[in-house]
């Protein structure tokens, strides 16, 4: 009489696949360091590239983004796997903005973070932050040209309207995932979205009438 077969573990990826955040998370949690280094490798661009959008300065972002994974290090035996681990990890990167503009600059007097603090920088438009395929001169000039005023124009907002428009249209996140990331109202996240795009388009005009 032959043997079953064992059953196939429903714990491990298959062949080729690779693991879920959520099970690198226990592996990490575990103590395996080369998981969570998994977890940085996997997320890192995106937190970086929120950041940068926030602080406008490539030398900081880089900087907070590596503060943030080390906190998220630190807090990685507080996290509940049940909760989606990229929220998490955005809403810790959020946080770490926020305290390093406070530490820069002190609160204004109605409780508002002062917005220059977000402007302080600025970026290269020839600079690049991740290898892509090579441009034709033409197509570069134009994309460089409206890169700028997209970004000129999302200087114009608030940091509050800047990071909504960012994790939303730039990170693609759910509004309840926005809505954990900056410790608000489902509402509060479409109302400053709708606020936001109103000012964009506005100040885009040229370029959408344009297109």
């Amino acid at each position: 009489m032959n043997n079953p077969d064992p059953p196939a573990s429903k714990e491990s990826p298959e062949a080729g696949e690779e693991p879920a955040d959520e099970e690198l998370v226990l592996q990490a949690q575990a103590g395996d360091s080369a998981a969570y280094d998994e977890l940085v490798t996997r997320h890192r661009g995106r937190i970086f590239a929120m950041i940068r959008q926030m602080v406008k300065n490539d030398a900081d972002a880089w900087d907070l983004a590596q503060e943030a994974f080390i906190k998220a290090w630190k807090a990685l035996p507080r996290f509940e796997v049940k909760a989606k681990f990229s929220t998490w990890l955005y809403r810790i990167a959020h946080n770490t903005v926020y305290d390093w503009a406070r530490r820069k600059r002190p609160e204004s007097g109605n409780g508002e973070l002062n917005e220059e603090i977000f402007r302080s920088g600025s970026i290269d438009p020839a600079s690049k932050t991740t290898p892509g395929k090579p441009r034709r001169p033409d197509e570069a000039l134009r994309d460089d040209e409206l890169r700028v005023k997209i970004e000129a124009a999302l200087d114009k907002l608030s940091p509050q309207h800047r990071e909504a428009v960012i994790l939303k249209d730039v990170q693609g996140l759910a509004y309840k995932e926005i809505a954990e990331v900056m410790d608000c109202s489902i509402g509060t996240v479409m109302s400053r979205l709708h606020y936001a795009r109103q000012k964009l388009q506005s100040l885009l005009k040229d370029e959408y009438e344009a297109r």
